[in-house]
């Protein structure tokens, strides 16, 4: 039996992998304080790695896609997914009995998984005698443009009041800060900002001779078809004048025949490599000429990190803000160019390629410490809760010697 508290880490990607890989950077550092059980809810890429100091519970996995959830395992329906992933939590809370139980993104996000979170929740502080100190792991910024966001607002506060303790914020507050993309003033949870939360990454030193291709990706590829064929079509009009490499790396989780149509595309063409994935997107990028990509939360890391000359392509389908919010803001720092994604055309991608050879990225000064940070935060907050709880039982003791 381990000396250090239990926290039990729900996390669900439902679109793509980022969640799941700022999850795995937190859990690996909480884990050198905390015995970490994650529950992992959505599809596990087979080239991902994780560290064996994370115990891993997998659920049978689901998404999104059109906004319905959908069952990723041929052996269950939808139902019987979502009833094997409740008795799975329920299980798994009640055998470990932790210390601490931190959601990812939930109530900021997730509302179509109350189905398994909010008998949790309801189990962790209502038929138990160990209430959990309850905590949400929160990106740098949320989505801000719902129809119903004043709606969307009060329900959050409602479910986050009423269960969480608090919430860690994963920016640097200098870059953004979480009243900038939620209304506060309903909120009565602590709200603690940690720094970003990034891997265990070796830092470029020197000049960086920068002579690989220029690299291409889109997180888990479930939504970058277009933006890794607009590349592909804008390397050949590039190599008209000039030659250039590329590597395209689809992502995982593309769709079968969207992969079809790329290697279609890229067949013959000489100076285009397409692969499916990589097992480490980081060192690709250290040493990429330049980088071509969306703008999440792990990938925007990891060009500021790898200090690449990088051009982006914010998501933006279906009214998600987020990430052309944060690819602006990296803008206006000179970190890295945007065009957005309603501009994207292969020949403008080339234009665009062409200004991005010669365009050096300024370095920032943002805070990567909050892998750590979070590990101090949650360490706070529990060592409070055993003092308030020894207190009250000293003075049931007393009460009851009286």
């Amino acid at each position: 039996m381990s000396s250090r508290p239990t926290l039990l880490f729900y996390c669900q990607h439902a679109m793509g992998m980022g969640h799941l890989v700022r999850s795995l950077a937190l859990a690996e550092a909480l884990s050198q304080s905390f015995r970490v059980v994650l529950l992992n809810g959505g599809e596990l890429p087979s080239h991902l790695s994780f560290s064996r100091t994370i115990e891993l519970i997998n659920l049978p996995p689901l998404r999104l896609a059109n906004g319905q959830l959908i069952s990723c395992d041929p052996h269950f329906s939808l139902a019987q997914a979502q009833d094997a992933r409740l008795g799975r939590i329920l299980n798994s809370f009640r055998c470990l009995r932790p210390e601490v139980l931190l959601t990812e993104l939930y109530p900021f996000g997730r509302k179509k998984f109350e189905f398994e979170l909010l008998p949790l929740l309801e189990e962790a502080t209502t038929h138990s005698h160990f209430a959990p100190l309850i905590v949400c792991s929160l990106r740098d910024i949320l989505v801000s443009s719902r129809s119903d966001q004043q709606k969307h607002e009060e329900r959050v506060a409602s479910v986050a009041n009423r269960w969480f303790d608090a919430i860690l914020v994963h920016s640097d507050p200098a870059f953004a800060r979480l009243d900038e993309s939620f209304d506060l003033r309903a909120l009565s949870t602590s709200v603690h900002h940690t720094g970003f939360v990034v891997g265990n990454r070796q830092l470029p030193r020197g000049d960086l001779s920068r002579n690989g291709p220029i690299l291409v990706s889109a997180g888990g590829g479930h939504y970058g078809f277009e933006l890794l064929s607009s590349a592909i079509e804008a390397h050949a009009l590039l190599t008209e004048t000039e030659p250039l490499t590329m590597k395209v790396v689809a992502g995982p989780f593309l769709p079968e025949p969207q992969w079809k149509d790329l290697c279609v595309a890229a067949e013959g063409r000489p100076g285009v490599t397409l692969v499916r994935s990589v097992p480490d997107l980081y060192s690709e990028l250290a040493q990429a000429r330049a980088s071509i990509s969306q703008c999440g939360y792990n990938t925007a890391m990891e060009i500021i990190q790898s200090q690449t000359p990088a051009l982006v392509v914010p998501f933006a389908t279906g009214g998600e803000d987020e990430q052309l919010k944060r690819a602006r803001r990296l803008e206006t720092l000179d970190a890295m160019r945007v065009l957005e994604q309603k501009q994207l055309t292969a020949r403008r991608l080339a234009e665009e390629i062409r200004n991005l050879i010669d365009f050096e990225p300024r370095a920032t000064h943002l805070n990567f410490d909050g892998a750590r940070r979070s590990t101090e935060i949650l360490h706070e907050l529990v060592a409070q809760r055993r003092l308030t709880r020894g207190s009250h039982v000293t003075r049931e003791l007393l009460r009851c010697l009286v």
